[in-house]
């Protein structure tokens, strides 16, 4: 923090290095604790910045085909690994499998063929990303996450024209630094993957 501001890329970066360092199985002294704790305080004083820049979302960022999307961090759950999931016989190509997640049995999307996208297989760096809402949970796949950042809503552009069919009716808009921000609601509340079909 340098003249009253708070530098929020580098909280994040230390967030971001925490939890790396949490999920080798590395647990914090009293003292890192304590930065940790502050980290949290700091991220939690957004409101007030925020009201000053405009109105302002928290993005998941990750990976998918080769190319930069996001989604709103309040549809998202949590972020799994995705490992010994269950295919799934008698369902569209874009339902990858189910997910047991800590006793929950969660079903997986593959929105590169929901999209019609170019796949690349599942190496074992891939992610499941679960996303929510009151009535509805299922897994989005990415093939890598880039972490969590604000962004601003004036910064979301609508989708480009060149975009069409289901690409852009899932879509909130576009970053200028060419992220997609999908439109989680829209995903999750699309009869189109819900799967009625029986064998």
């Amino acid at each position: 923090m340098s003249d009253g501001r708070i530098d929020w890329s580098a909280t994040h970066r230390r967030l971001e290095a925490i939890s790396a360092a949490l999920e080798r199985g590395f647990s914090p002294g009293a003292e890192e604790r304590k930065k940790i704790l502050k980290a949290r305080a700091d991220l939690l004083a957004r409101p007030y910045e925020a009201a000053q820049v405009g109105e302002v979302i928290e993005i998941v960022e990750f990976v998918l085909a080769d190319e930069r999307y996001g989604l709103e961090s309040n549809f998202v759950r949590e972020v799994y690994p995705l490992k010994d999931y269950t295919p799934l016989p008698c369902t569209p190509p874009f339902v990858l499998g189910l997910l047991n997640v800590r006793g929950r049995i969660i079903s997986v999307i593959d929105i590169r063929k929901f999209f019609d996208m170019p796949g690349k297989g599942i190496g074992d760096l891939n992610k499941a990303i679960i996303i929510h809402d009151r009535n509805m949970e299922f897994g989005v796949l990415a093939d890598s996450i880039l972490g969590v950042r604000d962004v601003a809503l004036r910064d979301i552009q609508p989708p480009l024209p060149t975009l069409t069919g289901i690409r852009k009716e899932y879509l909130r808009g576009v970053t200028g630094e060419r992220m997609v921000v999908l439109d989680a609601k829209k995903l999750l509340t699309d009869k189109k993957i819900i799967v009625h079909e029986e064998a």
